[in-house]
């Protein structure tokens, strides 16, 4: 079979790999004409990897980044030298696909997680990412609204968020504003609104010594930092991103 023109060797076997099964044969015309129109290869595939799971994108949430992977593998590791056998509680604020929630729910079989995002409509891509992993659902809840109000007065005892960050001015790659939820991406002139509520309303629902772990726009980490001191964390960290740019900042709660 001869390789189209229009997509790259790469995205070429991507594709073929991940969405055929190594099928040499697929008729690949309607995906490559998806591509040529911009869209991303993820949601052309249809899933994700993302530490060893196979993210499901059928609902258009919001494509998992490798910076996200990132720091959730850092998150994973400090859970894991925290809690190394006693049960622990997350919050996936925002979780859109679930990624983050799924791979520590994933790698830790001591923890719940609840996963809380505004868009009801990407429980069933999640539903699909927990039963094409096998994960185990006892200890994994979805839940649909406005930031924290599906979780009402409940605390946990680790909080991990990638809210909307992007100031509405900014541009973004075409693949980018044609094809993903805008409503994912962008929050006020500044990227900060979310960042804002979650500063001032994440001790409520956080236990003592708890953690939040927040992902924010590598321009404005600075200010998410003085945010969540001034919401009431006890302390804070900046973390870099696999490229080397402040990204995640962990604030800790007595």
């Amino acid at each position: 079979m001869v390789k189209p023109m229009e997509i790259s060797t790469e995205d070429y076997r991507a594709l073929v790999r991940d969405k055929y099964n190594g099928d040499q044969h697929a008729d690949l015309s309607a995906d490559i004409a998806r591509l040529a129109h911009g869209e991303p290869l993820a949601y052309v595939i249809g899933w994700q990897p993302f530490l060893g799971l196979a993210i499901d994108l059928s609902t258009r949430p919001l494509i998992p980044r490798p910076e996200t992977e990132w720091w959730t593998e850092l998150l994973i590791q400090a859970l894991k030298k925290q809690y190394p056998s006693a049960p622990f509680t997350l919050l996936d604020l925002c979780s859109g696909s679930g990624a983050i929630g799924l791979a520590v729910a994933h790698a830790c079989p001591n923890a719940s997680v609840v996963l809380s995002d505004i868009e009801e409509t990407h429980r069933s891509a999640i539903e699909k990412t927990m039963h094409h992993n096998a994960l185990d659902a006892s200890r994994i809840e979805v839940v649909a609204g406005d930031l924290f109000a599906p979780v009402a007065e409940r605390r946990f005892n680790i909080i991990a968020t990638n809210p909307p960050y992007v100031p509405d001015a900014r541009e973004l790659p075409q693949s980018v504003s044609d094809f993903e939820p805008a409503a994912a991406l962008f929050a006020g002139s500044d990227g900060l609104s979310f960042v804002r509520r979650i500063a001032r309303e994440a001790p409520a629902h956080l236990l003592p010594g708890g953690m939040l772990w927040l992902e924010c726009d590598t321009t404005h980490t600075g200010e998410a930092e003085a945010l969540l001191k001034s919401g009431g964390a006890s302390s804070t960290a900046i973390n870099e991103d696999l490229y080397g740019r402040p990204r995640i900042v962990v604030s800790y709660y007595a």
